[in-house]
């Protein structure tokens, strides 16, 4: 896998389309949650708005969002821009 080039605001828009809401931001950090419709599950995702992320920030960003696979989290945030 070469290193994606994505942005912290790339992710922070792809993630709002898909229901996660802003609930708080620090400085840098935006901190997004989401709600399941019909289960008691709340994911939080802290995301900084870095003008380019890392791998490894990026690999932590896809857990928080459930997602079990970095590459397919990736080709989705790139699909959904």
């Amino acid at each position: 896998m070469t290193r994606p080039d994505l942005s912290g605001k790339d992710v922070v828009k792809v993630l709002t389309k898909f229901h996660y809401t802003k609930d708080r931001q620090k400085g840098s950090h935006v901190v997004l949650k989401y709600r399941h419709p019909d289960i008691e599950e709340v994911r939080t995702v802290t995301v900084p708005l870095h003008d380019s992320l890392k791998t490894g920030t990026l690999k932590s960003i896809a857990k928080q969002a459930g997602a079990n696979d970095l590459q397919e989290f990736v080709d989705w945030i790139n699909d959904n821009r």
